[in-house]
């Protein structure tokens, strides 16, 4: 709009301050004696006027609300989160005329991201729902705040990529689908909070600057070594050249799959990058396969500890090929971790790997359908019994992960199908309920929408919580859908997942992190 006449000086001096309404905006002017100032009226934490705040003699003016503090030479927040936006004021024959211009776009740019990167950084959820929403209100993408947080966090991360990850792809799915500007505000406020919480008050890990050419066999080789020094520089040699994502992924899922990598959650990763990089652009691709590197090197191997010390024997006698029968859909239900290794060796004979996939699909949700949630409050026990609803999720959402990845490299399936066994296996031994296995009674579409609106407004503070009732949902949505439609199997899942979405999840075992720590403590002083 330009200069805007303000009314006349003296008036403003007189009163001291006074509202001034324009396009459709508030502003609050002051006068300390020397000369006047003009901010926005709305206090730019939670909207109370500033018009009603306290002025310092040295132009400190005060929200009443919550003691937020703003320099009125340039608005900004001296005690607080947010700055407000200050207007240039000048005075001709004693009138004063406000500036409302917009300043430059990459000024606003810059401020907003400024914003952005402080909340980020400190972990401020409100602030970074309210940086996010003004910039799309200035017409800036807001992916582009993604993939800023991206590069900020990504070397923060000690051990590697973290839930985050996953959960962000997630979330952009769902932001992509929403269709009211509250929800696509949320999810991107979830996502990037993730990240937040994850990297809070971390300093920088870097990583290795070196570059070799790519080679896969030599990256598979660095990763089974732990070697982050030389998988890193492969994988900068791989970006350096213009190699894809697409390219790239066939030695990730290969190196997810070399070991039962950290539960699962390897494959789970390398999975969602390509959701994150269909929605961001393959220029995110350092910010996301650098710190996957360093989780796919330092992860734990589970297929190394005694619980599943069938899984290589098993892994090399898998036959060569798969058959063409059908396996049965509850064949793999209820079987011991060794048992279930022999079947899904065994089942490969002579029946296709989908119908396999199935089988032990219908066993992880079996488990989650029966899971004993009293396992979640129980106090003494050891720790290789602590086991909660978030553990018997994993079994669906690596299956997802599974036949995803297998689909498009197909000599993966065996390494697969083995550690959805491991899954079913494990997970069967804290089975304790006769489950409802009835499908919720209403459509599949409506079914999920009701998921949905629980995640979108699910009220858990810390987001390992909530981003795996998203990926559940998610990753149950995905194989619903791929299932025949109206197939028992279908119905099984929709009621597995109704389950867990309606149970309470324990968020902190004080008085088992307690008694644990005694045993163990006293056990080490029994040993003298």
């Amino acid at each position: 709009m330009g200069w805007l006449s303000a009314g006349s000086e003296a008036e403003l001096k007189s009163k001291g301050r006074k509202l001034l309404k324009a396009d459709g905006r508030q502003i609050a002017m002051f006068h300390n004696g020397e000369r006047a100032f003009a901010v926005d009226n709305r206090c730019p934490h939670e909207g109370y006027p500033l018009l009603q705040g306290g002025l310092s003699d040295d132009c400190v003016l005060t929200c009443q609300w919550h003691n937020w503090k703003f320099s009125l030479h340039d608005g900004q927040c001296l005690l607080g989160q947010d700055h407000v936006r200050s207007y240039p004021i000048r005075v001709a024959n004693g009138q004063i005329e406000v500036d409302l211009s917009d300043p430059p776009r990459e000024e606003v740019l810059q401020k907003r991201l400024d914003g952005l990167h402080t909340a980020v950084a400190e972990r401020q959820y409100g602030r970074l729902s309210r940086e996010l929403a003004r910039l799309e209100q200035h017409g800036f993408d807001p992916l582009l705040a993604v993939r800023e947080v991206l590069h900020w966090t990504h070397d923060k991360f000690e051990f590697g990529a973290s839930h985050a990850l996953p959960a962000c792809a997630d979330w952009l799915q769902l932001y992509s689908q929403a269709e009211d500007p509250e929800t696509r505000l949320l999810c991107l406020t979830e996502a990037i909070d993730h990240f937040a919480h994850d990297t809070l008050r971390a300093p920088s890990f870097p990583y290795p600057q070196g570059r070799l050419e790519f080679d896969g066999a030599a990256f598979l080789v660095a990763v089974e070594a732990e070697d982050e020094q030389a998988a890193s520089e492969l994988l900068r040699g791989a970006l350096h050249s213009g190699r894809s994502w697409s390219e790239l992924e066939p030695w990730y899922a290969r190196a997810a799959l070399a070991h039962y990598n950290d539960f699962g959650h390897s494959l789970i990763y390398v999975y969602k990058v390509g959701g994150l990089v269909a929605a961001l652009g393959e220029a995110v691709l350092p910010w996301l396969l650098l710190p996957l590197t360093r989780s796919l090197c330092q992860s734990t191997r589970e297929d190394l500890i005694p619980e599943f010390k069938s899984y290589a024997a098993e892994l090399t006698a898998f036959p060569h090929g798969f058959g063409a029968a059908e396996a049965a859909p509850e064949s793999a239900i209820g079987l011991s971790v060794q048992r279930a290794l022999r079947w899904t060796r065994e089942a490969a004979v002579g029946h296709s790997q989908a119908s396999i996939y199935r089988a032990l699909l219908a066993a992880n949700c079996d488990n989650l359908a029966r899971f004993d949630d009293a396992r979640q409050h129980a106090v003494q026990q050891p720790v290789s019994k602590n086991v909660g609803w978030l553990n018997i999720t994993h079994g669906l959402t690596f299956a997802n992960a599974v036949r995803q990845l297998c689909r498009r490299y197909p000599e993966l399936w065996p390494a697969g199908l083995l550690q959805m066994a491991c899954f079913a296996g494990r997970n069967q031994l804290f089975r304790g309920v006769e489950p409802c296995l009835e499908a919720p009674d209403q459509d599949a579409a409506g079914f999920f929408a009701d998921c949905l609106r629980q995640v979108t407004d699910h009220g858990l503070n810390e987001p390992i919580f909530s981003c795996h009732l998203l990926k559940t949902v998610c990753a149950v949505r995905e194989e619903h859908e791929a299932l025949p439609e109206g197939s028992e199997l279908q119905g099984s899942l929709r009621a597995a997942l109704k389950r867990f979405l309606e149970a309470p999840l324990k968020q902190k075992h004080a008085r088992r992190t307690a008694f644990q720590s005694l045993s163990l403590v006293n056990r080490d002083r029994a040993r003298g």
